[in-house]
């Protein structure tokens, strides 16, 4: 194996004779004296057996570990937590979702920084437990791979695919009487066949391709089912690229975050209809590089870029189907056509995409379309008085792209969820969910429960829902949320009250509050903040120290030096 210079983070770890007990633990790990001159390489996943999601992880990180070995560098695999939206969906543990993203990010640097590893492959499967790994890479900027578990594959009820958005959705269905309790029960036995992460173009898959259009992950990566007999080679070739990185050193990972790469990421989620919860995830990637990249960035790029990937929950196909006409760069492709797409960034391979992008397929016409399915991305950023930082709508699939009406005001998700679930709400009706933002929930919850049962209901778009909390990936409907400033910060949601018009108009970006000035003013000297329980443990650490959601929600200062 060639010398690699400069002098690896490791050394500090095994040489020189007070180091006698450190390469006595790493004896008892099994590392040879032969190795122990080797570099030493990070794996880090999300495995366990807490979700479908990262339940194959385990063994694609030992694929990871055979190519490194084989390539000559010595593993060192572990795993981080993981807080799946599936199993905290409904109650109070979702307060915990979007903090576990902080949580990886923070312990995969408490691990690499505090063992001084040289290069780092990283493997998630959920949805915060990417942007966490990829945050973490940015941070530590060492040579890096990001590796997407996979999808799940859709299940088949009745002639149909299906997922399980479909059984959210049922769940409203049995409520409003339109579906029966026995449907319900199949479709809940069908709907989630395979190991695999949410197979719609949902938080999950949003993401997973954002790692690839920013060059951290490699491409395919991101749309091959978790359960293809793909997935093993995939893992064994992010653990060679990862030596080859660490031999070269470069391209690092601040390199390929750049402002320009993160432009492209947003052009591929609007392009494709993708998750709102990237307007959180793509400023925090950013925030770690020490770019400042807000809602407003967001929404310049989402403005520029049409809607040509018909994925659902907006649209009719999956991954799985977009890997089958070419996966993410059939996308990036149709954009760099178009010229919207920055083809100058670098890939993982330090070529630059255009290069990799130059013999890829084209756009099927079916998946992909030639033809725009709307002349701007499929996630709008609204402001107004009611928002004055912003707030997200997705707009793939919606008929209407305005709303009017009365304001229904909750001060919690469970306040609204009683209602909507008894039916005791109007066709028409604005329904406001506050004080669930990053600070005030605090954690953000996210609320396709809620979401889900109108739809499921079929009054998805008959009445609007304005939220300072968010959305899942598979959320539908006029739903608008990430609201900023948050009402515990004062924003303006903490002044609405039952019967306030609100109005919203996503062609022309906007959502206010029909309430005079003077009177606004005059509520807001009356307002205090509501007393809520105490907190404790990591929710009262979370909710001293996270920012507004305009910024990606964010803990920390961010990145110690600015990249281009």
């Amino acid at each position: 194996m060639k010398k690699i210079i400069p002098i690896l983070p490791s050394r500090v770890t095994v040489e020189g004779i007070d180091r006698a007990p450190h390469r006595a633990f790493l004896r008892a790990l099994g590392v040879a004296d032969a190795d122990l001159g080797k570099p030493f390489v990070g794996v880090v996943s999300t495995d366990g057996r807490v979700t479908p999601c990262n339940a194959l992880l385990g063994g694609f990180a030992r694929e990871v570990c055979e190519a490194v070995r084989q390539e000559g560098g010595v593993p060192f695999d572990f795993a981080s937590i993981s807080v799946a939206d599936s199993m905290s969906m409904n109650h109070a543990g979702m307060r915990y979702s979007l903090l576990s993203r902080e949580l990886i990010a923070d312990g995969v640097e408490a691990v690499v920084r505090g063992h001084a590893y040289d290069a780092l492959v990283t493997i998630a499967g959920c949805d915060k437990t990417l942007p966490g790994m990829m945050m973490a890479m940015v941070r530590l900027n060492l040579p890096s791979v990001f590796l997407y578990g996979g999808a799940a594959l859709p299940g088949h009820w009745r002639g149909n695919e299906v997922t399980v958005l479909d059984a959210y959705e049922a769940v409203g269905g049995v409520y409003s009487g339109r579906v029966t309790a026995r449907e319900l029960d199949e479709l809940e036995h069908a709907c989630l066949p395979t190991l695999g992460a949410c197979p719609g173009q949902f938080t999950a898959n949003t993401m997973a391709m954002v790692s690839e259009t920013l060059g951290l992950a490699l491409p395919g990566s991101a749309t091959l089912p978790a359960v293809a007999s793909g997935r093993a080679a995939q893992a064994r070739a992010s653990g060679r690229v990862a030596m080859d990185l660490l031999k070269k050193r470069a391209p690092l990972p601040r390199e390929l975050v750049t402002r320009r790469s993160l432009e492209n990421a947003c052009a591929a989620v609007a392009a494709t209809g993708g998750s709102t919860n990237a307007g959180l995830h793509i400023p925090a990637i950013a925030h770690e590089a020490g770019i400042r990249f807000d809602l407003d960035d967001f929404s310049r790029v989402a403005r520029r870029t049409p809607l040509i990937a018909d994925m659902k929950p907006g649209g009719r196909f999956l991954a799985k189907h977009l890997h089958e006409v070419g996966g993410v760069y059939v996308v990036l492709k149709e954009l760099l056509r178009r010229g919207v797409l920055h083809g100058d960034c670098r890939t993982i391979f330090g070529t630059t995409l255009e290069q990799e992008l130059k013999d890829h397929p084209g756009a099927d016409g079916e998946v992909v379309r030639k033809r725009p399915l709307l002349d701007t991305g499929g996630i709008v950023v609204l402001k107004g008085n009611l928002a004055s930082e912003g707030a997200l709508v997705k707009v793939a699939g919606l008929r209407s792209l305005a709303f009017e009406g009365p304001a229904r005001v909750f001060d919690s998700e469970e306040a609204c969820v009683d209602v909507v679930r008894r039916r005791a709400y109007r066709a028409g009706e604005v329904l406001v969910i506050r004080y669930e933002g990053p600070k005030g929930g605090p954690g953000m919850r996210e609320m396709l429960g809620v979401t889900a049962l109108l739809y499921g209901q079929g009054m998805g778009e008959r009445v609007a829902l304005v939220t300072d909390g968010r959305f899942s990936g598979a959320t539908r409907g006029m739903m608008i949320g990430y609201v900023s400033p948050e009402a515990i910060a004062g924003g303006a949601l903490a002044l609405v009250r039952n019967g306030d018009r609100v109005r919203i108009d996503a062609a022309k970006g906007v959502i206010a509050l029909e309430v005079a000035q003077r009177e606004l003013a005059r509520r807001r000297r009356a307002w205090r903040p509501p007393r809520r329980a105490r907190l404790s443990g990591a929710l009262e650490k979370y909710a001293a120290l996270v920012g507004s959601a305009f910024n990606g929600a964010v803990t920390h200062r961010g990145g110690f030096k600015s990249v281009r």
